[in-house]
This record gives C-alpha cells, sequence and structure tokens, in this order.
C-alpha cells in the first residue's frame, strides 16, 4: 500500500537567518512521502532567494509569493489551498523539527485512529542554542480543553484532511493557528498528544510570546469574534484563560 502524502505548510517572512535548518529538518524526515508548500509573504531580504534555491534541488518543495505581506493567516492557507496531501502539517520558516517527527506521528494516527495529533517540543533561543526547556503534550487533548487554552504546538500538529477535510484558519495576524486547531478537533474529536519532543520552537525577540497584553487581546478576538461568543461569555472564558495560562499551563513546562 503507498504510503500517504503529507503536505507541509511553512509560511515564510524576513526568516532569511532561519529558513535553511527550518526547510533542512524537513528534507531530513525519516518519513519522505510529503510535499513542501513555502509560502513568502512579501519578505524584503533573502527569504524568497534561499527558499528558491532549495525548491531548485528537491522538487518535492513549492513556492507560493504573496506580492504583499498578508500575514501568516493568509499565507498558511494559501498553502492549505495548494496543499494535495491526505495530512496536514505546519512548520514555520523559524522553527525546526527532529528526524522521525513525522514516521512517528502517522504511525500513532493510524494505530490509535485519530484525526488530530501533536507532540512536545523544545524551546531554543533566537541564535538556535537551547532554553533547557521542553513544552510537554497533554496525553489527550479534548475540545473543551483546548478552549480553555491553547495547548497544541502549531509546529507539532497534524491533520488527517482525507478524514476531515480542508481546515483553514481564521485570516486574522495572530492566534490563526489556535482557531484551526479548535475547528480540527471539534470535527476530528480528541487529539492525541505524543509526549516524545519532536520540535523545536524558536523564541525571537517581539514574538507575542514575550508582549502578554497583545496576547490578550487576541486571545479575547478568537472567542468574541472567530467562535462568536457573546461579550459576557468571552470575558467569562478570559478568565478560565488567565487560570489556565498561569497555574495550570506551566505544569506542562519541564527543565531539561
Amino acid at each position: 500500500m503507498e504510503s500517504p502524502l503529507v503536505s507541509v505548510i511553512m509560511p515564510a517572512f524576513n526568516a532569511e537567518n532561519f529558513i535553511e535548518a527550518a526547510v533542512n529538518s524537513v528534507i531530513a524526515q525519516t518519513y519522505s512521502n510529503w510535499e513542501l508548500f513555502i509560502i513568502d509573504d512579501a519578505s524584503t531580504e533573502a527569504t524568497l532567494s534561499k527558499a528558491e534555491k532549495l525548491a531548485k534541488q528537491d522538487s518535492r518543495i513549492k513556492i507560493i509569493q504573496n506580492k504583499e505581506n498578508h500575514g501568516t493567516g493568509v499565507s498558511r492557507n494559501k498553502g492549505i489551498k495548494a496543499a494535495q496531501g491526505d495530512f496536514i502539517a505546519f512548520l514555520d520558516a523559524d522553527d525546526q523539527w527532529k528526524p522521525r517527527k513525522l514516521e512517528i506521528q502517522l504511525e500513532v494516527m493510524q494505530q490509535q485512529d485519530t484525526a488530530v495529533c501533536f507532540s512536545s517540543y523544545q524551546n531554543i533561543s533566537e541564535n538556535g542554542s537551547s532554553r533547557n526547556k521542553i513544552i510537554e503534550a497533554l496525553p489527550i487533548l479534548s475540545y473543551q480543553k483546548l478552549l480553555k487554552s491553547n495547548y497544541l504546538g502549531n509546529l507539532t500538529g497534524i491533520y488527517n484532511a482525507k478524514k476531515l477535510g480542508k481546515i483553514y484558519a481564521p485570516e486574522i495576524r495572530k492566534r490563526q493557528d489556535w482557531a484551526l486547531w479548535l475547528e480540527a478537533v471539534e470535527k476530528g474529536g480528541p487529539a492525541i498528544g505524543i509526549q516524545r519532543c519532536l520540535a523545536k520552537y524558536r523564541i525571537r525577540k517581539g514574538s507575542i510570546s514575550g508582549n502578554k497584553l497583545e496576547m490578550l487581546k487576541y486571545n479575547f478576538n478568537i472567542y468574541h469574534k472567530v467562535l462568536g461568543f457573546s461579550f459576557p461569555k468571552s470575558i467569562g472564558y478570559m478568565l478560565v484563560f488567565l487560570k489556565e495560562h498561569f497555574f495550570i499551563k506551566p505544569k506542562q513546562v519541564k527543565r531539561i
């Protein structure tokens, strides 16, 4: 039986210092039946030229170019639209996968007949050095749990598009990945979390992770504008989110 095709979606904006490592981590996968869509979001430096050079070396790599900067949500959706795969996975141009990432996840998804899978991941600094932290995946992630806070690291997530159909992100600037996974888990049932660390997430200066007030604003927008919750209900979920974020979620962070 032929191995299923995995479509990997990689939005890229001004990632010239990181994109080669990100793409090479896909090329290094022990599971080889994949296609990679790099969506350049009108970068102003060498990201596009580096991506094009990599694409010339591997026919599985395809380039989509935005003429204007549209943000990550729009870029991801262009990749999803072009994808031909049975499964869809995501990797930003400044992050990396470990070599057995796809192999392990597809095996687990087949064995447990699940439509959504994710894993633990490691934090690295902007220069690629370890921050000595692993964010551990919950073994099972329900829709109700995911609604409280985003427990699914986008760089580790993969969903079965053959079962669920293509799931797109809302075209907003931030937190659109959370909304995508909420829809995937609502449609496909609880996600299976693999405790093994299968990816590296790069913490960059100015990232939303370091701006708590901005994060709260975008989280509220997910509840109120994307999910359509009433204003009072959205405020209630924000209070739940704050409790989860400060008191529950830190338990998933392990020092190494």
